[in-house]
């Protein structure tokens, strides 16, 4: 148990987030926070309707039983509930791997918040314009990420569903119009509706996991409502679950330099369907092998040398999707036998996996405490080829390509990657929705032509 002493510094740590909530919806977003915001949305929303199309989203959605509405999940034809449609649209956000995250939180602040800030918006009793929305999103992403950053998790737990809701909760306040005190009674309160989210469940390839983040979600509209009820205040509960059971809170760090550093300016945009700590592996294999003399049967051994953070993705032999793109070995052994690892190349049922399985018996994976030395700014990996020959070749990258300090994909980037997974024709229409956002007032007819 948390000794008092620690709650006046997660109260205070708690309102002073509120304070910036509340100053971005009711005065102006900085302009490159707001073109942040659309690149964050234009990413995160192609992402979920990619993920909304796959075998798996079908087969949950037919699945769920949800009660007739008039709400329809993105790149679905189903028709429920907002609630229920913010769950679909959660879990399709994070199933493909592909979702927008952020290195210094360590996690994916968008896909808890910009679905809680959806539903927000179309449960508002009055039409919510741009402005007051992309605020909220913007908000939202700031609040989970300063979150993400301040935790030291238990290693046991996976950074899904539990810090995140303070984003979601923040997100849906703001929309709901609530002031500062009840912002951060919001912010508070979703810490205790959190998941037990842990890494050993990821690794078993085990879909539950996928729920995560749509927990998440339901924690952070439900910590509004209780804000809004007036039944929670900022107490310090979170010094309780995230402070104290999920890991430790550093709650200065909560607030260090707020609003002269956004984290929100810092995320990345991922163009492998696979965890961020097995993209600098891929990129540096697809780097030798775009220069490469030799093929796939020259190779006798691939040595992969990386940061601990990876460490849980050293196991093998998935059977899953989801498996499959937490296996650093198997990730790696797809970038040798595909050129993409897409929604298709990790695919049980594809064409890929089984070569890519016979091939990551080659593979060999390492932790290297010099590149931990370089967290959190740079997640390298060294990739070394081991030719039948005796011949070695081996390549280093700093950082996965798409990170903020690495190559960082622009709009147009983003763009061209949500056309290669949803078409260029929707591609481009969501575009152009996400074009009218700051200008529209009345948010929710806008999302109702997302498809």
């Amino acid at each position: 148990m948390a000794s008092d002493s620690t709650f006046p510094s997660a109260e205070h740590s708690t309102a002073s987030l509120a304070r910036t909530v509340c100053e971005l919806r009711d005065g102006g977003i900085p302009p490159e926070l707001s073109e942040r915001a659309r690149s964050i949305l234009l990413d995160l929303l192609g992402v979920t309707i990619a993920g909304a199309r796959t075998n798996e989203l079908r087969a949950l959605s037919s699945a769920w039983r949800p009660e007739a509405g008039n709400t329809r999940p993105l790149g679905s034809a189903l028709r429920t509930t907002i609630s229920a449609a913010a769950d679909l649209d959660a879990i399709a956000a994070c199933c493909l791997e592909l979702d927008e995250g952020n290195k210094y939180a360590a996690g994916h602040p968008a896909a808890h918040v910009v679905p809680a800030a959806i539903a927000a918006t179309r449960m508002s009793s009055t039409p919510i314009d741009g402005h007051t929305f992309l605020a909220a999103v913007v908000a939202g992403y700031e609040v989970a990420a300063r979150f993400g950053h301040a935790l030291t998790r238990d290693s046991r737990w996976h950074t899904h569903g539990h810090w995140g809701a303070t984003g979601a909760a923040a997100a849906a306040a703001s929309i709901w119009g609530a002031d500062a005190d009840r912002v951060a009674a919001a912010i508070d309160a979703s810490a205790a509706l959190i998941h037990v989210s842990p890494w050993g469940v990821v690794l078993e390839g085990n879909f539950a996991r996928n729920l995560w983040v749509a927990g998440a979600v339901r924690a952070g509209l439900d910590a509004a409502r209780l804000s809004e009820a007036a039944l929670v205040d900022n107490s310090g509960a979170l010094a309780h679950s995230l402070g104290e059971i999920v890991g430790t809170l550093d709650y200065p760090r909560l607030t260090e330099d707020l609003g002269t550093r956004w984290l929100t300016m810092e995320g990345y945009a991922k163009q492998h369907a696979s965890c961020s700590y097995t993209h600098a592996a891929i990129d540096t294999v697809q780097s030798l092998r775009a220069h490469a003399t030799w093929n796939t049967e020259d190779v006798e051994q691939v040595l992969v040398r990386t940061h601990s953070l990876a460490a849980p993705l050293f196991q093998r032999h998935p059977t899953t999707r989801l498996g499959a793109m937490f296996s650093l070995p198997f990730a790696v052994a797809a970038a040798f036998v595909t050129d993409r690892i897409d929604t298709v190349a990790l695919d049980p049922a594809g064409p890929v996996f089984t070569i890519a399985e016979e091939f990551s018996n080659r593979v060999h994976v390492t932790a290297a405490t010099e590149l931990d030395e370089l967290l959190p700014r740079r997640r390298a990996a060294e990739v070394t080829v081991v030719l039948r020959s005796g011949e070695e070749i081996s390549a280093l990258t700093p950082n996965p390509i798409g990170d903020v300090d690495h190559f960082p994909m622009d709009y147009a980037a983003i763009e061209a990657k949500i056309a290669r997974l949803i078409g260029e024709d929707p591609a481009e229409k969501l575009a152009t929705l996400i074009d009218m956002l700051p200008h529209t007032s009345d948010v929710e007819l806008l999302l109702d032509a997302v498809h």
